[in-house]
């Protein structure tokens, strides 16, 4: 590399790259974003998760030390151990190690002690839609005792560019199964950002429920009793389509159908009182 290129580092990331031509660092991965990739309701400030509390952003926001000062925001969770720590005389940093996993409880406890000092923090990965999100999900977990998918809902709705991998939701996964337990009762899919379903551990199958009944008297002086079921399914006399009808209990016992009820038939036991 040219000596003129390295004393120009990116002024985002801070390492040496073609920035400006669109090439991607090969330290930690950042590009500049062209103008037509950039959402229109993308904005300078990162994104408010917990009022006046936890906040969630990118490598860009968290470089930006006049914007942190305007939200109050005093401490910063960096995700991505490649990236630098550009204010650590102003800021309080806790910065992940690990590049593979994510340590979910360490970030827990850095992130629920700002909360304890009243301080404000933020979260941030290199463009805030995989790792710093995760990191976010798992502390609502244990701190608000939600289930993933209402974390995931609340994040997603509050930033909508959120877009997890197979394997960070993965690990997302197996951190509620330790704080929850292993019992999941629903599956709803969810679709990464490059097409690849995962799931929550939620089932997506509805359980099939039994057709109701209930009796009640036909004929106000009479001892007979009709039997009124409705459903879509199961029950012998019912068709496949959806049926509304009554039987009496002797029609029942014989095994009639309600489509051999016809119209006539039931006039004249409605005439009968």
């Amino acid at each position: 590399m040219r000596k003129r290129e390295r004393e120009n580092p990116c002024y985002v990331c801070g390492h040496y790259h073609k920035f400006e031509a669109g090439e991607v660092c090969d330290t930690c991965g950042h590009r500049l974003q062209e103008a037509t990739e950039k959402s229109p309701q993308q904005s300078a400030f990162s994104t408010e998760i917990l009022p006046s509390f936890l906040y969630l952003g990118s490598y860009d926001n968290a470089s930006r030390a006049e914007l942190l000062k305007a939200q109050g925001i005093t401490c910063i969770l960096n995700t991505v151990p490649t990236c630098q720590n550009l204010y650590k005389n102003s800021f309080t940093y806790y910065c992940v190690k690990e590049d593979n996993t994510l340590p979910f409880d360490e970030c827990f406890e850095f992130i629920d002690k700002s909360r304890r000092d009243n301080a404000r923090v933020l979260v941030h990965c290199m463009s805030g839609k995989n790792r710093s999100p995760a990191v976010v999900i798992a502390y609502l977990m244990r701190h608000k005792c939600w289930r993933l998918s209402e974390c995931y809902q609340w994040v997603k709705d509050r930033r909508p560019s959120v877009s997890l991998s197979a394997a960070v939701a993965q690990q997302l996964h197996q951190y509620e199964e330790a704080i929850f337990g292993s019992s999941i009762s629903s599956k709803p899919m969810l679709t990464s950002g490059g097409g690849m379903p995962f799931g929550f551990g939620f089932s997506t199958g509805l359980a099939q429920v039994a057709t109701p009944t209930f009796t009640q008297s036909l004929l106000p002086n009479s001892a007979t009793t009709a039997t009124y079921s409705f459903g879509t399914g199961s029950a012998p006399f019912c068709p496949s389509n959806f049926v509304f009808g009554a039987l009496r209990q002797d029609q029942l016992a014989s095994g009639s159908s309600l489509s051999g009820i016809t119209s006539k038939s039931m006039d004249q036991a409605m005439d009968s009182s």
